[in-house]
């Protein structure tokens, strides 16, 4: 695991790979990706050639909270992992969960929200809209799930860098959006929870590689799978729904959990 945070020198850049005994307290983003040119890679941050692009200003954002909130460190998923590197990419999938859930805070960046005339009727905070709020494209993508669910201190911020509330705060509006159980967002342990109920979470999010429905899925179930990009989101959710059924025993195979109900909320 990588980090970001500022040298001696003053420049924003990445430590080195740090083993999970190393790892000091850090801070995280959750955000929805822009197009592949406006995100900063793993290699841009490493040359310092990705500061003319518009995903920069999201990881100076997260870098300005991390430092109101006194955390020196933080983690940003377009820059911190080597996509060219198969191996360590693998890895960082299989650890995600992980990564989410031992943050100090996750910030998430709504592009999408804006400020608005708390005159208006229907906010849910002082200026953000429910409507808004609802409707807000990081609630539709596979990987914000585990993003919202893992970490235990999850705070929203509009496009231009508002905070407007957190997961607790929230809670109702974030079960009635997602379908999330309110015991999982406050922290249960989701081996609590039927395997129907985590599928369902999830059966109406998207990504943009369909393996990626599958891999997405591997901390909201304890599981690790090798990542197989190329397989196609059949295959990989066939490999995802095996090994839960393992994992689950009897319970992944009879009742309620049955691999015909697995299967209905995979979208097969």
């Amino acid at each position: 695991m990588r980090l970001l945070w500022r040298n001696n020198e003053n420049e924003l850049g990445l430590t080195s790979d740090l083993g999970e005994k190393d790892v000091p307290r850090y801070a995280i983003l959750s955000h929805t990706w822009g197009a592949d040119t406006e995100e900063v890679t793993f290699r841009e941050m490493m040359d310092g050639t990705g500061k003319g692009k518009a995903g920069y200003k999201k990881i100076l954002f997260c870098e300005q909270w991390a430092k109101q909130d006194r955390i020196q460190y933080f983690w940003v998923d377009t820059c911190c992992i080597d996509k060219t590197n198969n191996a360590e990419l693998a890895e960082a999938i299989n650890s995600m969960f992980r990564w989410y859930q031992h943050a100090a805070k996750c910030y998430v960046y709504m592009s999408d929200i804006m400020m608005e005339n708390s005159a208006q009727h229907d906010m849910i905070s002082q200026g953000v809209s429910a409507q808004a709020f609802r409707e807000s494209r990081w609630f539709t993508r596979g990987w914000t799930l585990q993003e919202l669910i893992a970490p235990p201190v999850v705070e929203f911020f509009s496009k231009d860098g508002q905070k407007f509330g957190d997961k607790k705060s929230f809670e109702r509006q974030l079960h009635e959006i997602t379908g999330i159980a309110l015991q999982a967002l406050q922290g249960v342990a989701l081996s609590e929870f039927s395997v129907d109920d985590r599928m369902s979470w999830a059966k109406a999010r998207e990504t943009t590689r369909g393996e990626d429905n599958a891999y997405c899925l591997l901390g909201i179930f304890d599981i690790f799978i090798p990542l197989i990009y190329g397989e196609g989101k059949a295959n990989a959710l066939s490999r995802l729904r095996r090994e839960v059924g393992e994992r689950n025993g009897e319970r992944a195979q009879c009742g309620r959990s049955s691999p015909a109900n697995i299967l209905y909320y995979l979208r097969l």
